[in-house]
């Protein structure tokens, strides 16, 4: 997580861990929090869950206590030793070392029988972003996800249309996902602590999607291009990419801003310039 110092932190093994700024390291310690975590979750033993980032294993032992296989995606060697020590006698529970960012979820839904995933994580501030573009590529997978996160990333993920925090994140989102700011977590909930508050979020990938673009890297690249000069409007933000003819075809205010556009808004779009070809 980003701006956390190096400190160390004493695993369970008894040995000395420091966290290392380059991996976003900052480790959850309030009960509180886990035990409200762990209930927002509600995991079954016929679940498949996947845990990213589990750390020093805070929420692991009480995930893999309801029995279900639980893969887990440790970037650390130092944590995977640790991990892999901690759990060596449970068959359900698989450590890998890997980048997460590099992860097959095919591969690893298919170790579990085919069964959608359930993911959990804590997810390090500097890579949050590029984690949920990558699982979003495999939303099919993916029965529902709950995910701390920096507040402002999560308020980035479910705002509205007019909101500030509106933007090309939350609109991606919540194209895949039924998106949920569920509680706020303190920074002090944290060792070492971070500079920043976090929040719990829980996406849930729609069964029947809402609303279907025919081109999703359309219909990525015109929001991309809208919100890249968000206070243009819609006339002049769009230009490079349909003409004004095809833009007053539209059911579409031209003066608005892109904040003003709905998520149906920006398909509309998108399908019109999928049809020009």
């Amino acid at each position: 997580m980003a701006g956390s110092k190096h400190k160390s932190v004493r695993l369970s093994t008894g040995v000395s861990h420091r966290a290392r700024k380059r991996f976003g390291q900052n480790f959850l310690h309030d009960q509180s929090i886990i035990d409200r975590i762990i209930k927002s979750v509600n995991p079954k033993a016929e679940d498949h869950l996947l845990e990213i980032g589990p750390g020093q294993g805070a929420l692991t032992s009480q995930l893999a206590s309801v029995g279900a296989q639980l893969d887990c995606i440790e970037l650390d060697r130092d944590l995977v030793d640790h991990l892999s020590n901690e759990y060596q006698q449970q068959d359900h529970v698989c450590i890998h070392q890997q980048d997460i960012l590099k992860v097959d979820l095919q591969q690893i839904a298919e170790s579990g029988g085919n069964k959608k995933l359930r993911i959990i994580g804590n997810l390090p501030y500097n890579i949050s972003t590029p984690v949920l573009f990558h699982l979003l590529k495999n939303h099919s997978l993916i029965k529902d996800m709950v995910f701390m996160l920096q507040l402002e990333v999560v308020q980035r993920m479910s705002a509205g249309v007019g909101d500030k925090n509106y933007g090309r994140l939350g609109i991606m989102l919540q194209y895949y996902c039924e998106v949920e700011h569920l509680f706020n977590v303190p920074s002090t909930a944290f060792t070492p602590q971070p500079k920043v508050n976090s929040a719990i979020v829980r996406l849930t990938p729609h069964e029947k999607p809402p609303i279907q673009a025919k081109d999703v890297e359309c219909l990525q690249t015109v929001i991309r291009t809208a919100f890249n000069q968000r206070r243009k409007t819609l006339r002049n933000s769009m230009k490079t990419l349909l003409s004004a003819e095809q833009l007053s075809s539209l059911s579409l205010d031209s003066k608005l801003r892109p904040e003003n556009l709905s998520l149906a808004d920006f398909v509309l779009i998108a399908d019109s310039i999928s049809s020009q070809g």
